[in-house]
């Protein structure tokens, strides 16, 4: 029997204020009444996003996605929204922000999407809404209000928090007090970022209708944004002593956030179309992780991210992918997943030191590995974060990550800004690091990204094989994936020197980032040499079979 799509497929994420701009003159005739409905007075952040990517701006870039080879979409939040973190304070979970277009908008990047044979999932942030959110609009009205409880609210005084939880961002008190109602109330994240209570049933009973909505409109799943955080003891007792200065995430990961998964999943797992569950587990433990999938009916697959702090370090690596091969075994209900940079953390690229050689080697690691890859856009070009802003937007620090993508040399490099300066600033060497430079170029880490993708789509044992991790130099990881009759070996010499790994010797060289074809002529005919078994410092190769 094949695997579910899912399990094979490379995400791609589209970060969508940052991914393009096509109708600058369109948006500005859409805000008006419905810019005042979505919360959008003129704060900074939403000014900033008015020059921010759209909808439309993502559907003319299908084809280059279709042409760079991945299987799905995932499209950041779009909904109406204040942007007091950028889409994440939700204001009405069935409609499109006019910043990024309209449903219709919507429907026809979704029915493009799929005619190009990929599919689409959509950010789904069930942990909190917006302050604007009518619901929190009308329990914040009264202590008697019909909605009062989906909220976490609590008596005091002015000057003493409920608990010692600690949000965020700002490692400020996780509670803001409501004098119109003299009651505080609970936001893990900002304070426009109130935390719905899922212990009452409406709150479970609105959000299945609402991803329902989605699933009618033929979106394939759902990322759902710090499930963890879901379930929280009711008595929301203090965090001990020694954890009490760790932001919220040190202080959940409740069991009955478990109950929570089983509802949502069973809601999705009566489609035929098969819509995945996506969860933002940020635990930085791969065990608890784990427990995520339930027995198989929970979520499908869990985000893992601890080999996102990692270094470029062959022994941090090699103990991730020992610790997930050991937790999420090819007989258990896991499937693994690998995501090396996101919206929400510096780029691989910068966090590695600026180097394109070790960016390369992070590109075969993510697309080679056991389990369902989650690419963030502007990887495949190389990007690294701009440099942040004397002021800047995001409440977490993250704009250099969301920088927007540059996609070709001009000034305004592919965006229709009608002379402005985008959102954010450009990231580094743009004139240079774009897709039109990149796509001309068969040298480009562009194009290492996408004979990696051929490559992976044309392998069972690189999509659905086993791992087996090697005995190899103690700088450099080794593992073999198989599948069957089919088999392929990965190498990477994380050091500064040329590393001698005698079991890829004889293999044929399918990938190296070493050179991108198999003589220095990017027209050779040549074939592809067999490895000697060296691997050149800072480089990985994908081999064959002997």
């Amino acid at each position: 029997m094949d695997p579910p799509w899912w399990q094979e497929a490379v995400f791609y994420q589209v970060y969508p204020l940052s991914f393009g701009l096509a109708d600058f003159a369109g948006r500005r005739e859409r805000l008006g009444p419905q810019h005042v409905r979505a919360g959008g007075e003129a704060n900074r952040n939403r000014r900033a996003a008015e020059r921010a990517g759209d909808l439309e701006g993502i559907r003319q870039r299908i084809e280059y996605l279709s042409w760079l080879g991945v299987d799905a979409l995932w499209l950041s939040p779009t909904q109406p929204s204040p942007m007091a973190d950028f889409g994440y304070d939700v204001a009405d979970y069935r409609d499109v922000d006019p910043l990024f277009g309209t449903l219709e908008d919507f429907d026809h990047l979704l029915a493009d999407v799929h005619a190009a044979g990929m599919r689409l999932i959509v950010d789904l942030v069930p942990n909190h809404t917006s302050d604007r959110h009518p619901w929190f609009e009308e329990a914040r009205h009264a202590l008697t209000s019909p909605r009062r409880d989906w909220y976490y609210w609590r008596s005091g005084t002015p000057d003493t928090p409920p608990n010692n939880w600690r949000e965020t961002f700002h490692a400020a008190p996780a509670w803001t007090w409501d004098p119109a109602t003299g009651e505080w109330y609970l936001h893990l994240f900002l304070a426009q970022q109130p935390d719905l209570n899922w212990g009452n049933e409406e709150v479970g009973h609105e959000m299945e209708a609402v991803m329902g909505w989605w699933l009618d409109r033929g979106v394939d799943g759902f990322r759902i944004d710090v499930v963890h955080a879901l379930g929280k003891d009711p008595a929301l007792p203090d965090a001990p002593p020694a954890r009490a200065h760790i932001p919220w995430s040190g202080q959940n990961d409740y069991p009955s956030t478990h109950a929570i998964l089983r509802r949502l999943r069973a809601l999705c797992d009566e489609r035929e179309s098969e819509p995945v569950m996506v969860g933002e587990v940020f635990l930085l433990d791969t065990a608890k992780v784990a427990t995520y999938y339930g027995a198989g009916d929970e979520l499908h697959l869990g985000f893992n991210f601890p080999p996102m702090f990692c270094d470029f370090d062959a022994a941090c690596f090699r103990e991730r992918i020992a610790e997930v091969e050991a937790l999420l075994p090819t007989t258990g209900p896991g499937w693994p997943t690998w995501v090396l940079s996101s919206h929400d953390r510096p780029r691989a690229r910068t966090r590695y030191g600026g180097s394109e050689a070790r960016a390369r080697c992070a590109a075969v690691l993510l697309l080679t590995l056991r389990g369902t890859a989650f690419l963030f856009a502007g990887e495949e070009i190389g990007l690294e974060d701009a440099a942040p802003e004397a002021e800047p937007l995001d409440p977490g620090g993250r704009d250099g990550c969301r920088a927007p993508i540059p996609w070709d040399g001009s000034h305004d490099h592919g965006w229709d800004l009608a002379g402005l300066e985008p959102w954010l600033p450009w990231p580094p060497d743009a004139a240079n690091r774009n897709v039109a430079a990149q796509r001309a170029d068969p040298d480009s880490i562009l194009h290492l990204y996408r004979r990696l993708l051929t490559e992976r789509r044309s392998s069972a044992a690189l999509r659905r094989g086993t791992l087996e991790l090697l005995e190899s130099p103690p700088e450099t990881l080794a593992f073999l994936r198989r599948a069957g009759a089919d088999e392929r070996m990965v190498v990477v010499n994380f050091g500064s020197s040329e590393q001698r790994v005698g079991q890829a010797e004889g293999r044929t060289v399918l990938v190296s980032t070493a050179y991108s074809s198999p003589s220095s002529s990017p027209s050779s005919s040549a074939a592809w040499p067999a490895s000697d078994g060296t691997v050149a410092p800072e480089s990985a190769l994908v081999l064959g079979p002997m």
